[in-house]
């Protein structure tokens, strides 16, 4: 929900966390799980909307909690897909490629169908996870980036150019929205929500990132709008 308040004399829209509706992607994987419980954490009277393609996948704690609703659905689906973001202030996503990963760079593909749907909805609001896979014109070289990306492009090259892809769609085809591509290097299973934040290169990025922290970051970025438009990098201290 929007509501506009005053600083410095100057008028500015901001949410607040009273009936807010969010839709969550890629939430049955280790980082979405945690994303979704610390939207509910810290937005407890808010809405969350799960759209999963494979909803069982779900702990019984989200499943079962009173606000949540779960809608099962493919990111291609469009109607359903539309069903899902009716209403919706803010979208959050922890869609990443897994591996294998199919050839025909299908979350990209998603991300084309939600931008538009997105727009004819009139939801401008959108926080992405991506990787460093996605150049940013701030990053710096460094060989410990260079060698994790020439290995993802290696190794995994069809999760490399769906990842790739994804940067393309939400800065072209939704550089009208309000976006965050949160950039996340090598996750982990730590306990930390700190997060350093930056660009490739900068001394306060590192290499790894607790999931707990991309989670916390998020959640922490839908109120505090500090990278609009922006691709920052992701790191545990």
């Amino acid at each position: 929900m929007l509501r506009r308040i005053e600083t410095d004399g100057v008028s500015i829209l901001s949410f607040t966390s009273i009936d807010m509706r969010f839709l969550i992607l890629g939430a049955t994987g280790p980082a979405g799980i945690l994303l979704v419980r610390k939207t509910l954490e810290v937005y407890p009277q808010s809405t969350v909307v799960v759209y999963a393609r494979s909803p069982q996948k779900l702990p019984e704690d989200i499943t079962n909690h009173a606000s949540v609703t779960v809608i099962q659905g493919q990111l291609d689906d469009s109607d359903t897909f539309s069903t899902a973001l009716q209403g919706v202030d803010v979208v959050l996503s922890a869609l990443g490629p897994g591996y294998p990963h199919p050839a025909n760079t299908p979350i990209a593909n998603g991300y084309k169908v939600l931008v538009k749907l997105m727009r004819e909805q009139g939801i401008k609001r959108l926080i992405a996870l991506g990787t460093p896979s996605i150049p940013d014109p701030n990053d710096k070289s460094t060989l410990t980036f260079r060698l994790m990306v020439k290995t993802v492009k290696t190794l995994a090259p069809t999760a490399y150019a769906d990842i790739v892809a994804v940067g393309e769609v939400i800065r072209g085809e939704g550089a009208d929205l309000e976006w965050t591509l949160a950039r996340v290097p090598l996750l982990t299973n730590g306990d930390s929500e700190e997060v350093s934040v930056g660009y490739l290169g900068e001394p306060q990025v590192y290499a790894r990132l607790a999931r707990k922290g991309f989670a916390a970051f998020v959640v922490k970025e839908v109120e505090e709008r500090k990278w609009v438009r922006a691709s920052p990098a992701l790191s545990t201290p």
